[in-house]
């Protein structure tokens, strides 16, 4: 699993003009993309991994400050624009594939004690965020 990671001071994410996840003040956006040899115990590792890591203002996590994260699905993030002039998408695990485990990631999320915000999951979503910083790291387990 790979996922970008922003640092924000309030995000949201639109689909057809409705609001569907939003948060406002600190905390992190990541964006997810699932490939074809992840697991649940990979979609748990990650969600540890964004519940502890110290990316918010004086090197605090999430776990520290109960900061909000909005996750949302992104299987642009397996991409491969090496070769000629369109990017492949072969390394992204298709739909029935990559729902579940981003899904995993969200639960394990909230089983630790995380506010979780999506996007919806296929849809054709806006996304907008004040990152913080600016702030960006990637994450992959």
């Amino acid at each position: 699993m790979r996922a970008v990671v922003q640092r924000i001071d309030g995000a949201r994410v639109e689909v057809a003009g409705e609001t569907v996840g939003e948060i406002v003040g600190e905390g992190l956006c990541v964006l997810v993309g699932v490939t074809h040899d992840d697991t649940p115990q990979k979609a748990a590792q990650l969600a540890r991994k964004l519940w502890s890591v110290r990316l918010l203002q004086g090197e605090k996590s999430c776990s520290d400050t109960s900061a909000p994260l909005l996750v949302i699905s992104q299987f642009t993030l397996y991409g491969d624009a090496r070769k000629g002039r369109r990017p492949t998408w072969n390394a992204a695990a298709p739909g029935p594939v990559a729902e579940p485990l981003v899904d995993e990631v969200v639960a394990q999320l909230r089983a630790l004690g995380a506010a979780v915000e999506t996007g919806r999951f296929g849809a054709d979503m806006k996304v907008s965020l004040t990152n913080d910083g600016p702030f960006t790291v990637l994450v992959e387990v």
